[in-house]
């Protein structure tokens, strides 16, 4: 088991297998990213590994794709567009949570309303932000990891 306890705003995050290092020997979190656009995806894994302890290590373009991606790669936390062919954002993070609850799912969607918010609480999901406000994702993914949620509505 390893923590993160000593990457600033992560709190005490503990997953039972150590992947990867960071340069002062830190362990990396490693994260899904799923989105049907490749420009929203190589902005958000530029966004995301800026951040100290943070590694993107996949990238999903359907719903379907991402629980696959899952499955071989078990990242330590997904984050997932709503909006995706094949799957939608829901559907493929009520499997996921359903085969790994404790895995962590943040939504990102350009049509985040009050109800949808509800709906992706159902499922499993911890947190939901905006599109439109896509620098929030950096604050949803830590309050995630230091186990809280995160909804923007």
């Amino acid at each position: 088991m390893y923590c993160l306890a000593q990457v600033p705003n992560l709190g005490s995050f503990c997953r039972e297998k150590t992947r990867n290092f960071t340069k002062r020997g830190y362990a990396l979190v490693r994260i899904l990213v799923a989105d049907d656009n490749p420009a929203v995806r190589r902005y958000l894994r530029g966004l995301l590994e800026q951040q100290d302890g943070w590694t993107v290590c996949d990238e999903a373009s359907t719903g379907q794709e991402a629980i696959e991606r899952f499955q071989r790669d078990k990242a330590d936390l997904i984050v997932l567009d709503f909006q995706m062919p094949q799957m939608n954002g829901l559907e493929a993070a009520r499997y996921i949570a359903d085969i790994s609850p404790g895995t962590p799912i943040l939504m990102v969607s350009i049509h985040l309303s009050k109800q949808l918010c509800e709906e992706a609480r159902k499922v499993g999901i911890r947190g939901a932000c905006p599109k439109t406000d896509i620098s929030s994702v950096v604050e949803a993914v830590g309050a995630l990891l230091r186990e809280e949620t995160y909804f923007v509505n």
